[in-house]
């Protein structure tokens, strides 16, 4: 791992890095934030569509939250960069910064675009080993990356002590993103989609011992026909799963929304982490 530049943040540090993925197969980029002082416990972020490293760090103002609660950031990137795979690079929905956190079997993407086993085995032991975090690890992401929390808190039982999200593709499986991406990264037998649908997974028994906290705004111009929040809150009141949906009357699908409430999600993460 090599730092590329560094930042004093809130009397901590942002670094932005870079190292040979495993999972991948490509050099990758993330972003960090270490407060100063005792770190008690660390967040993943996962991004959503055409987002890089930089977005959620430059934009959400956590560092301040963060700092408070003693906890350290990171920031993965979308997607594997500097390929030219088919289709790859002709949508903003598809490939290049839009990895949906699956692991893809279709011909092409197979080998690269892993993002699952980035996120929940590569970037994890990153937390553990080179940071020394332990186990006090949260997930939360926003659109495709709350997608991506979801679907990775819930299916990595035990690894995550707790799991949010804003305006996350909540049933990717009845959306027009899900079914393109699925589609693209998967194949056409909609049985294996499922594993990458939180809202398939919670239906199936899938469950996480702490509460799933949500916020979405009410005016996303992509809640109604992408989003589908309320189908996961229906999953989980019938299984039993804990779910807080919070609809922010008024709010859009910005980083303007994220920021209005990104010190509940942390302040929530941070509780989960110091109950242990």
């Amino acid at each position: 791992m090599k730092v590329l530049k560094s930042h004093k943040n809130f009397e901590g540090e942002v670094r932005f890095w870079e190292h040979n993925s495993v999972a991948t197969g490509t050099p990758m980029k993330f972003s960090t934030f270490t407060p100063k002082g005792e770190v008690k416990g660390a967040l993943i972020w996962l991004s959503g569509l055409t987002c890089t490293d930089e977005n959620f760090i430059t934009k959400a103002g956590a560092q301040k939250y963060l700092s408070e609660q003693g906890l350290m950031l990171i920031c993965p990137d979308t997607s594997p960069r500097g390929l030219t795979l088919p289709g790859e690079h002709d949508s903003y929905d598809f490939g290049s910064g839009a990895g949906f956190y699956v692991n893809a079997t279709t011909a092409g993407y197979k080998n690269h675009y892993r993002m699952y086993d980035y996120i929940a085995n590569e970037i994890y032991g990153i937390l553990k080993v080179e940071f020394k975090i332990g186990n006090a690890i949260s997930i939360f992401g926003h659109s495709m990356g709350g997608h991506g929390a979801l679907v990775i808190g819930l299916r990595e039982t035990g690894k995550f002590r707790s799991i949010s999200a804003f305006s996350p593709i909540a049933n990717p499986v009845q959306s027009a993103w899900g079914q393109k991406a699925l589609t693209g990264y998967l194949g056409e037998n909609r049985e294996t989609w499922s594993n990458y649908d939180a809202t398939e997974l919670i239906k199936r028994g899938q469950s996480h011992p702490g509460t799933l906290l949500i916020d979405q705004g009410s005016q996303d111009e992509f809640l109604a026909k992408q989003l589908l929040p309320e189908n996961l809150v229906a999953a989980c009141k019938v299984s039993g799963q804990s779910c807080e949906l919070h609809l922010r009357e008024g709010y859009d699908h910005s980083y303007y929304f994220i920021a209005s409430f990104v010190q509940s999600h942390i302040e929530f993460h941070a509780r989960a982490i110091a109950l242990g």
